[in-house]
């Protein structure tokens, strides 16, 4: 699209879509979609850790992505640059975006608030045109509290403020109320539009056979999204699959959660974590991680593991 005045002309892409909930349903353009995504951090590929910052890195990123049959992928935590979400746009890819308020910040501080609050308003601000975003994310792993609640509440009211037209999700808690049984009953989920929801089950929790005794329940009539699951691999390094760290039993992770996922009408999407590995601080086991988050399905090098090719089959059998 050409816009032009006497003083300048700008040349830019231009789309139009809808996004809505109906129960637990997500429609675009008024057909349910199912979201094949994965969650995506803003780290260059084959630059041993530095800044996602230029078309190359998103083209790289996203057609990785892509590959895999992907049609959707979660920035996470934070806002990515705006190459990324340009060259989702141009790609067909659907964006759930986000901004960095996670596990125990200072819900009572105001100036922790009106940081939030600026963040997301600079999102939404920059980002609200673009078609490839769907999704605002308010949050990502936040212990219940009221005074959470209460942050996060004022949170979505600007974000509706600012910007009717899209989904509000957040990476939200879930309990199990016995051995067997998660349940989504965050109070907060009364006023999203799509509960998110990271689990880690064969991964932080128990072995992936447990994935076969997990009932899913939800108090809530809308569609849930996995936004994060998987589990940590080191390229190359094989194994039987409950050895923890070989591609084998990164590989049972997927399978497991995915045969899991499938038997819940009410989950219509998911974002496992992650595509590629990245540099990491807090992964400092030197002869597995070496400062490393390993979870990524494929290498910082492009090498894909063994789950990549499951979550690509997947992927393709849903396009059926």
């Amino acid at each position: 699209m050409k816009i032009s005045s006497d003083l300048e002309i700008i040349n830019d892409l231009i789309g139009f879509r809808t996004i809505e909930t109906k129960g637990s349903e997500i429609l675009l353009n008024g057909k349910p979609i199912y979201l094949k995504g994965i969650s995506i951090h803003e780290e260059a590929p084959y630059e041993n850790g530095s800044r996602a910052f230029s078309d190359d890195h998103a083209k790289i990123l996203l057609g990785w992505a892509k590959d895999m049959s992907c049609n959707y992928v979660r920035l996470a935590h934070y806002t990515h640059n705006e190459a990324m979400v340009k060259m989702a746009d141009k790609m067909g890819l659907l964006v759930w975006a986000e901004i960095p308020v996670y596990w125990t910040i200072s819900w009572e501080n105001e100036s922790t608030y009106k940081n939030a609050e600026n963040q997301l308003t600079s999102m939404i601000t920059r980002d609200k045109n673009r078609a490839a975003i769907i999704l605002w994310s308010m949050a990502n792993e936040t212990p219940l509290s009221e005074p959470r609640y209460k942050f996060l509440s004022h949170l979505v009211s600007k974000a509706r403020e600012l910007d009717s037209t899209r989904l509000i999700t957040a990476a939200m808690e879930r309990h199990y109320t016995d051995d067997n049984t998660l349940m989504i009953d965050d109070a907060f989920g009364k006023i999203v539009d799509v509960l998110g929801c990271n689990v880690y089950i064969g991964w932080y929790d128990g072995l992936p056979e447990k994935c076969r005794t997990i009932e899913w329940k939800t108090i809530y009539d809308k569609p849930v999204i996995i936004s994060e699951f998987g589990g940590g691999a080191m390229f190359g390094n094989h194994g039987d699959k409950i050895t923890r760290w070989t591609e084998e039993f990164q590989e049972s992770v997927y399978k497991e959660n995915i045969e899991m996922f499938k038997k819940v009408n009410f989950i219509k999407g998911m974002s496992p974590w992650i595509l590629k590995d990245f540099k990491s601080p807090r992964r400092h086991q030197p002869r597995i991680q070496g400062f490393w988050n390993v979870k990524g399905l494929i290498t910082d090098q492009g090498d894909k593991k063994k789950a990549y090719y499951i979550l690509k089959e997947f992927y393709n059998l849903e396009n059926k």
